[in-house]
Formats: structure tokens, sequence, C-alpha cells
């Protein structure tokens, strides 16, 4: 970006120069591309780069050469190994049977999306040194639409790790992400490829025409109230997006009825321009075309901005090259900034160029990668600096990307159906404006990726840096991998076909929904004819599940019914407790993936699950029975007496196979564990009594030791036995001689130490009971000893988790659970970062049963979600739950987000204390003392 300070008579910046929209690297099929072996290191050049099938001319061929070459540069001065070629053996698989990321462009563009995308998805980030690598076909059922195949694409693994591989089938790409650039070259060929896709694709060459207009570019941002430079825009067929007249503060666009004689016009409105005060202190001001085919190839023009007539003939002379949708500019140059200089005579004014990389997250917002990493490069205000001319060096920042665009395009336009903007490189500059520092945007980047290659930089010098700072340091590309995982695990899953065993309640209310939109086809058993969700699946099968002493009767008679119906079943999975063995007979019988049988057993039946674990001691170490708790199983009066005696007091009692913590309650000797189990062997008999609790496999008890400490849930994502992804969560304090939770916080406030010990503890704990594949919740206690088991729930976690996962990390655990059921490894980061924290409170009608009704009805605590104030989880539907009692469950949640639990805390008890939630018999401030 161009930057001076001195009112120099007007200077040539031809492409290749300091020029405002520079040349910045080849852009072109054989455009004077260096010869392969012009980088220096040593590296194998004879390694299987043609592609059989797919011949290359031999300008083809050296593109691809040079591209290998560029790579392998890359990796050594990453200091990473070089590529190993395994192309002799392919690698084969059932396409669209995993999850693929493709990116094709230049490995020095894209390196960092490479390694980060090789961390999060081992072996399926794919990069193509050449179009000839990737085929187009049909897709069925599609029309006008093609899958994108993978014959050859150098993989990525952790640890810096690259193979040279092909594909027999070839794979089907489920994620697109391509350099685009006018012309024949290659980035002619990606743009045809990105083009109406069955795969979710990061950029298409429609959008990054519109997005690449400069004048169409600093509209969008002007109208969200982004500074721009000050610009005048003539053009005689302007994008249709664009209006004559005022476009936006500082943006004028005068619409011409021809090329020729406009030069009494052309003075007029450049000498109103230079006299304005949308300048501000610009001396200067820069002359040149805009649009798409102009982005980073024109030549420009400096002018003092009193020279209003060498201004306006400039203007006149570039008119004769207008063609449809482009435009001649004059635009304010951003004065030079000269920076404070203690007791040192001052130096040159210096020109500051930004930029920084917007990605797309979860629900469509846009997010910086991070403030941390947003680059400035720093020259002087005479000669202005280029991406790759200055070192990277950090500055915090905030920009709002451009999303709004897309919406009201049409898949034509878009250049897909999928198609879509997933990452912007916006450039900034640093202006002195009134004694002031200010950012000024110049000028967005679809597909370029300088912005993106710019931060990669600077994260490379991070890695370079020992301590601290450098182990936490996030990938430039992390969000952008993150986004990339998350379209694609919706492109593979979109048409799958789901049992669903059981629907649950309220609390599972955001299951239809969110299936529809990820286009599942979802059929569901439940025992209720009327249940809310048969009219939401595309089949409902009607059939009492309550009675599960006889489940593997109930699993014969559904799989009949499900042959009888003719459905043909990618998965069949549950998030209901009650059905979670059902359905694990029900799929043995129809041959889908789930954990073994005998797994989810002994997960459901508390007192076998901790005394299966104690007995597991290893190797390896540390064994399982570290974590597990010593316990006795009671059904009787008499086995209360022999409980006493085996399990040191005071103890926990609670329902075998029980859940929501209904009916736990803390007993300090044994005349009160026969008092306790009395009143539920009387209260809790059968279903009747308190559906949805597990009273369907009947009433039977536990005595377990009571472990001091503080609460957590470790939600965990497996896949064959292999810990892909894992939350964990801090409670609040209960109400002791009750259970029921209170309050709870989300990331963990642990040291990573103890956070990372309770991960490890509730992994190997659902190893050590055979749970190998699914999402499973696991409640654990942190003890001075180390973590204890309290149980594990074979299911995703409850209430509000799935949400508050979502939210704060992008990770849908009802996807992963779905993908696991259909017997694809999800595509979850491993190590996901969250955007923030949550901090949140449940409720008991018996305690806001008032408030509920009046200033925290669900109605007002909707209208304030909706306004970003809190986050509002219903459990039950207030009209139909039971009344208070000794057995109650939460009703609801209410959560408030901030950057830090300390600030979500005094947000969440300000609102509790506003709404009536807080009180004497209720008191939030305790329940919240664990997230100071």
């Amino acid at each position: 970006m161009l930057s001076a300070d001195q009112p120099s008579p007007q200077r040539d910046c031809p492409p290749g120069s300091e020029g405002l929209e520079d040349e910045e690297g080849p852009r072109d099929a054989g455009s004077g591309l260096p010869p392969a072996d012009s980088f220096p290191g040593a590296w194998r050049l004879d390694v299987g780069l043609d592609c059989p099938g797919c011949p290359e001319g031999a300008e083809a061929r050296a593109r691809t050469a040079y591209h290998y070459s560029l790579l392998q540069s890359c990796l050594q001065l990453a200091g990473l190994p070089e590529t190993q070629d395994r192309s002799q053996a392919p690698r084969t698989g059932c396409p669209g049977a995993e999850v693929t990321l493709c990116v094709l462009g230049s490995p020095s563009t894209f390196l960092s999306v490479l390694l980060e995308g090789g961390t999060q998805s081992p072996g399926n980030m794919l990069l193509c040194l050449s179009p000839t690598w990737l085929a187009k076909a049909p897709a069925p059922g599609r029309p006008g639409e093609a899958a994108l195949l993978v014959s050859k694409a150098v993989s990525f693994h952790p640890g810096g790790l690259s193979f040279l591989d092909a594909f027999v089938p070839p794979r089907q790409a489920t994620y697109f992400l391509a350099g685009l650039g006018p012309g024949p070259g290659q980035g002619g060929a990606a743009a045809e490829l990105a083009r109406d896709l069955t795969c979710p694709t990061g950029a298409s060459a429609e959008l990054a025409r519109l997005l690449e207009d400069r004048l169409l570019a600093r509209q969008l941002l002007a109208q969200r109230g982004v500074a721009v430079p000050a610009t005048l825009a003539f053009a005689c067929q302007p994008p249709a997006l664009l209006r004559a007249g005022a476009v936006g503060p500082g943006l004028r666009l005068v619409q011409l009825s021809r090329r020729e004689g406009q030069e009494a016009l052309v003075k007029a409105e450049v000498r109103a321009f230079l006299h304005s005060e949308a300048l501000g202190d610009a001396r200067q001001v820069a002359v040149g075309l805009g649009g798409w085919r102009w982005r980073g190839r024109q030549p420009l023009r400096l002018h003092p901005r009193a020279a209003a007539g060498t201004v306006a003939d400039a203007v006149v002379a570039l008119l004769e090259r207008l063609e449809e949708e482009e435009s001649v500019l004059v635009e304010a140059v951003c004065p030079p900034v000269r920076l404070p200089s203690a007791g040192a005579p001052p130096g040159p004014a210096l020109a500051l160029r930004i930029c920084a990389v917007v990605c797309r997250t979860q629900g469509d917002r846009p997010l910086l990668s991070k403030p941390a990493q947003v680059v400035c490069a720093v020259g002087r205000g005479d000669r202005p600096p280029r991406h790759q001319d200055s070192l990277p060096r950090p500055l915090e920042a905030a920009l709002a990307a451009v999303l709004a665009l897309e919406a009201g395009l049409s898949a034509e336009q878009r250049g897909g159906r999928l198609a879509g903007t997933d990452f912007l490189g916006v450039d900034l500059a640093l202006a002195a404006a009134g004694g002031a520092l200010a950012p000024v945007a110049l000028a967005l980047s679809l597909g370029g990726g300088r912005c993106l290659e710019a931060c990669g930089a600077l994260e490379g010098l991070w890695a370079r840096r020992a301590g601290p700072e450098a182990e936490e340091a996030e990938a430039a590309a992390g969000p952008l991998v993150e986004t990339m995982l998350r379209r694609s695990a919706r492109c593979l899953m979109a048409g799958r076909r789901l049992l669903v065993v059981g629907a649950g309640g309220e609390s599972k209310k955001f299951v239809w929904a969110a299936a529809r939109d990820y286009g599942l086809e979802l059929h569901l058993v439940d025992s209720d004819p009327n249940h809310f969700a048969a009219r939401l699946v595309q089949t409902f099968i009607h059939l009492d599940v309550t009675e599960h002493r006889r489940d593997e009767e109930l699993a014969r008679q559904l799989a009949e019914l499900v042959r009888e119906r003719g459905l043909r079943l990618d998965g069949c999975f549950s998030f209901w407790d009650d059905c979670l063995v059902l359905t694990a007979l029900l799929c043995r019988e129809l041959g889908l993936p789930c954990s073994p049988l005998a797994a989810v057993r002994l997960a459901k039946e508390k007192s076998r699950t901790q005394r299966h674990l104690l007995r597991c001691r290893g190797p390896p170490w540390p064994a399982p029975a570290l974590h597990a708790v010593p316990c006795c199983p009671l059904e009787s009066e008499a086995d209360v007496e022999r409980a006493a005696r085996q399990v040191p007091l005071p103890g926990v009692l609670k329902l075998e196979f029980g859940a929501g913590a209904v009916g736990v309650r803390l007993v300090e000797d044994a005349q009160q564990c026969r008092r306790h189990f009395s009143r539920i062997a009387r209260d809790l008999r059968g279903e009747a009594d308190h559906p949805g609790i597990g009273l369907g496999w009947g009433n039977a008890m536990l005595l377990m030791e009571f472990v001091e400490g503080t609460e957590h849930d470790v939600d965990l994502v497996l896949f064959r036995g292999r810990l892909l992804a894992a939350f964990v969560s801090d409670n609040g304090p209960t109400r002791l001689p009750g259970f029921t939770e209170t309050a709870a916080c989300m990331p963990s406030g642990l040291a990573a130490e103890q956070e990372a010990q309770l991960v490890q503890a509730a992994f190997r704990c659902c190893l050590g009971c055979g749970l190998l594949d699914g999402v499973f919740n696991v409640e654990l206690k942190l003890t001075a000893a180390g973590p204890r088991l309290l149980e594990i729930n074979p299911r995703m976690g409850g209430f509000y988790l799935r949400d508050w996962i979502l939210e704060l990390y992008g990770v849908d655990l009802l996807l992963a659970a779905a993908m696991v059921a259909c017997g694809l490894r999800p595509a979850v980061p491993p190590r996901p970062r969250p955007r923030g924290c949550l901090v949140g409170v449940t409720c008991l009608l018996s305690q806001h049963r008032q408030a509920l009704r009046s200033a925290a009805s669900p109605e007002a605590l909707q209208a304030l979600q909706a306004r970003g104030l809190l986050r509002f989880n219903q459990f039950t539907s207030l009209e139909e739950a039971p009344g208070p009692g000794e057995y109650e469950e939460p009703c609801c949640s209410l959560a408030c987000a901030g950057p830090s639990p300390a600030e979500a805390r005094l947000r969440l008890l300000g609102l509790c204390q506003g709404l009536g939630i807080d009180g004497p018999h209720y008191p939030v401030a305790h329940f919240l003392s664990h997230f100071r």
C-alpha cells in the first residue's frame, strides 16, 4: 500500500514496484517462473509428479516441478522434513467415506493451512500441485453439479510430515480451497474446478470478482462503519451492486454515459473531490483502474493533491481503457506516521501496512484468526512496504469481515450452491490524522492468501522462540482449518439415514432442528405416539420401549420392523439414557457400528462400572483402578447393612440406573443410609413415578464412598479407541445433602496439568470399560489424590453441555455422535481453543417458580438471549414439570459469556439478582464461588 508524505511530482508505480496494488509474485502460467532447481537446498527431484491418464505439457510440467521445489524450500525453512514419495504404492479406500480437505495453490501461500490441517486431520489434508491431479465427475441426483476427485496429492500429518500419495480409486473431496486468479493458467483452471461442486468451497472466482473490486469492497466496509480511504470513481457500466452517487462515507461513484467527451465533468468532479474534507490530511492521491481484472496488476500514478488539472487529465486518459464493471479510481493516499522517539532526533516518516486474516466460524460469525497475529510491515513513507518486504510484527487489532453480501446472491452468482467466503485477507494502513493514529481499510483479498502467508510467517517466528508465549501461540490458520473440517463434516453427512431410539424431552428439542440443518434423514422409535418429534422425522415407529428388562426381545422386534419398512440405515444411535442398551442390541441385530454391547451394559450400571475398573490395575499405567471409587450394590435392606460395613462412611446413596442426580443423597451413617434406601424404595418404584430417570431398569441402588473435591464433567469424542477431542467443565458446589447441579463454568479454570489429568482419567476409564466408539460424558471429582470417577454416561452430555461446547468451540457433539454411528471418523479439531467463557446457574421450580412466571419467564429469557445478554437452556416444560419435591431436577439454566470466568461470573450474578433467581435460599454467589 502507498503512504507517502512528500508532495512530489507524479510518479509511476509499475507492476512489481511499490504501488498501491503491486504485483507480489508469479501470477500465471509460464510468466517467468524460475526453474525448479533455483531454490537453495537439497532434496530429491526424481519424484512421481506425473498423474497417469492426465498428461501435462512441458510448460505445465515445469510449473508442477516448480511448486514441488517451492514446497520443499518452505518445509526446509520451517525446519521440517522433506516430502517422501510413496506414490508407487497407492492409497486405497472407499471414495466419500472420510473427510478430504483439498487445497490447490501455492505451497508458500497455504503452508500454514496445510501444516495445521495435518495436525487436526492427519492424512486428510491434501495439497494438489497441479490441476491435472484433480478431476470433476457428474454427481448423481445433482444436475449441473460435480464431485471433485483427487488422484494425486501431497498429504500432511502431525509433526510436519508430508507424503506424495496416489489414490486408487480417487478420493472424493469434501472441501476445496483454491488459489484463484485471472488468466488461463493455474488460477483459471482452479476457478473452473471450484465451480458448481457438491462439496463446500472456501472461495470462488465469482465471489473473488466481487470482493476484489476495490470500490465495491470499500462500500461494504464503509457501510459497516470501517474507515476506508476517500475515493472518487468514474464508470460507464459499474457492477450491479454499485449505484451512482455517494456509495458510502467518503466514497463517490460518477456514472458516465460514454467514455469520450467527459473532460468537463471529470474536471469538476475531481476539483470538488480534492477540496473536500473527506481527504483529511492526505497530501497525495493515486489514480488507476479498478475492477477485479486489475487486482495486483495495475500501474498507478501518484499526484499532489493540489494538482487538480493533472489528476483530471490522468483520469480522462484512463477512461479509454474502461471495460464493463471497471472504473477509474482517484483515491487518497494515507499520510505516513512519524513515530515518537524519546530524546532522539525524529526519524523518517513511516508507512505502516497491516494485514489480517478473518475467518468464518460456527454460525457464520466472522473471527479474526488471532489479534496477536495481525501483521504489520514497516517501511519509509516514500517507499511503502509490501507483504514480503518487511519482517512481520504482531499488532493487536480487530476487524469485522463481510459475509452478508453472499447471503443475497444466487448459487450462480456465488459460483456454486456450496461456494462461500471462508477466509478473507484484509489490508489496512495505519494513518496519522489529527494527531492520532487510525486504521484505514484499503482492500479485501479472497483466495490470494497473501495475508494468510504473512500471518504464517509470523507464526514461524513464534515457533522459533522459546518460552510460554511460543507454546500458547495459536496457529494463524487454526480457525480456517476448523471451518474446513466443520463444512466437510456437513458435506459427508448430508443425506445419511439414521435411526434414533428414544425421542427424549424438552431438553432434546435441538436434535430435530440440527438434523434438518445438517441434511440428516432421521427415523425415530419412541413409546409416545403423540410425541412432538414424530412430526419432524422421516419415519416414526411407535413401540413401547420403557420396560428395559425386555430390551433383547424389543431389539429383535425393532429389527424386524426396520426390515419390514425397507429402511436402509447408515447408522443407529441414542442420546437418551434409558435407551442406550437397547440401541446397542439393535445395532448388533442390524450389523451397524456401535460400541460393544457388553461395554454399554457395563457403563450403564454404576456399581458394575466402579467394581470392574477397580480390577483394572494395568499395565498400562496409570491404570483405571486408580480413579475408581469403592461401592456396593443394594437391592434389599440386608444389602444396606452389609454395604455400611464395607464402604467407608460418609457415603453417597444413588439409583443404580439413575439420571439427573434424582434421589442422590449424602448419608453420614448406617441409620441415614437405611432411611434413605427405604424412602427411595417406596417413592420411586417404576417409570410412572418419575419418567426419564431410568426406573424402567428398576430401582436398585448403590452406596459409594463420598470423595472430597471439585466436581467436573469431561465430554469425550472417541473413534476406534482413539481420543479425538475432550472438553472439560467445572461444576459449582451442590446443595448438600443433595447433589443436584447448581452451577457450571466452561472452559475449565483448572491448571493445564490438572485438566490433562481429568481428560486422561476419563479416557482410561472409558477404555477400561470397553467403550471405543462414541461421544461420552464422564463425571469426576478432582481430589487431593487426583481424579476420582463418579460415573460414565455412554452418550452425549446432557442439559446445556452440547450447546455450550458448540458455542465456545464450534464443535457439535450431536454431529460427532451421528458420524460415529455411521462408522465415520468425526471431523473435530484435536485441540480446539475456546472463544471466550461461559458461566451458568441452574434453576429449580421449588426455588424459582415465581420468578420463572414473571421477570424470568421463558419469553423474557428468550428475549434477553436474542439480545446476546445470556444463554437460556430449557430442560423441561414449566407447564408440565412436576411440582417441587425431594426428587426435583433442574428445569433450566441461565449463562453469561465473558472473556474470563471472573467477568462472566459477575455478569451472571448481576443478572440473577435482577431477575429474582438469587436469594437467601438459593445463594447464587456461593454456587459461583469456584469460578473467581
